[in-house]
């Protein structure tokens, strides 16, 4: 894993909160799995054919990609506009790689991230 988890609750509490009222990052809005609570999760998401890609900086264990995986569902307030994604499944670094534009920075390898989520746009 890439970034421990409980560097990720310090994030969830102190530092995401502060990301989402400042309206710069991309937000994802899911819902819990075993709550069934809304949740917003400012995030960097890459456009890419026919959805977006998420780096999973904490991995697959993390809150936020387990509810969306659990959920199938989720959408995404980016760029001013809120977009319907579906379809969510877990690439490697190759695939992601391939899928996102070369201009688009790549995490570098110090951070070891080898899981990516990737999501479908859908209407609506």
């Amino acid at each position: 894993m890439p970034m421990p988890l409980w560097w990720g609750h310090i994030n969830k509490r102190l530092f995401n909160p502060r990301a989402i009222a400042g309206g710069k990052w991309p937000v994802l809005t899911h819902v819990g799995r075993g709550s069934g609570t809304t949740y917003r999760t400012p995030l960097d998401a890459h456009p890419v054919d026919g959805g977006y890609l998420f780096v999973l900086v904490y991995g697959s264990r993390s809150d936020w990609a387990r509810n969306v995986l659990a959920a199938g569902t989720a959408r995404l307030r980016v760029d001013g506009s809120e977009v319907a994604l579906t379809a969510p499944r877990l690439v490697d670094r190759a695939e992601a790689f391939r899928a996102l534009p070369p201009e688009v920075r790549r995490p570098p390898r110090l951070l070891r991230i080898t899981e990516f989520l990737r999501m479908d746009t859908t209407a609506g």
